[in-house]
């Protein structure tokens, strides 16, 4: 884009820009956009999005997607719409691809379970912000992922009066039941290079 666009755009409008040389999403019907993403935070993000697909249970056709367009639903479709590219979501596969073949965005609606990767100037924004608009989503799961040493994960769960509350922060591997039973090593998410 040759000049950054100030209008207030809803999610159709937002959708109808298409591809940019910049990794951007919409919040309020803002357009803000954001650096590349560093090494370890990439690195992260593929080691954990294989761990969970090795486990997404039998009898429903889940998938996991990373950084692509979901629209929070937080606004009627005439409205400034707010859009997130999740660093890794678990949803409904059968309606990630009818929004697809319709030209849609994914719906929050039908996502299960949301990642975030928190980057240096992302911490505000991951654990405050997007806590909350997720929260009014309805995305029923929301994990927050530091990939510093050492590797740390906090998991988020709806409640239907006050939105997310933390179940904890773990450092190491965890298993858990909730979204669906998985193990989870932190530890091997971003291996350190031996030197030598």
């Amino acid at each position: 884009m040759e000049h950054w666009p100030t209008q207030l755009y809803t999610v159709g409008e937002y959708a109808a820009l298409g591809e940019t040389e910049f990794r951007t999403e919409l919040q309020e019907g803002h357009l803000l956009m954001s650096p590349s993403p560093k090494r370890r935070h990439v690195l992260g993000i593929r080691a954990l999005a294989r761990q969970i697909e090795d486990q997404l249970p039998g009898g429903f056709e889940w998938e996991v997607l990373t950084e692509i367009d979901l629209d929070l639903g937080l606004v009627p479709p005439d409205q400034p719409g707010t859009v997130r590219q999740p660093d890794l979501m678990v949803g409904d596969g059968l309606a990630f691809e009818r929004a697809e073949d319709n030209g849609e965005t994914m719906k929050a609606a039908d996502v299960l379970l949301v990642v975030e990767f928190v980057s240096p100037g992302s911490r505000r924004m991951d654990y405050k912000i997007k806590r909350s608009e997720y929260a009014d989503a309805g995305i029923r799961h929301y994990w927050i992922v530091d990939v510093k040493e050492p590797i740390s994960l906090r998991m988020c769960e709806l409640t239907e009066t006050s939105g997310y509350v933390d179940k904890g922060e773990v450092i190491g591997g965890f298993t858990t039941a909730e979204p669906f039973p998985m193990t989870i090593d932190l530890a091997s998410l971003v291996r350190r290079r031996a030197e030598g």
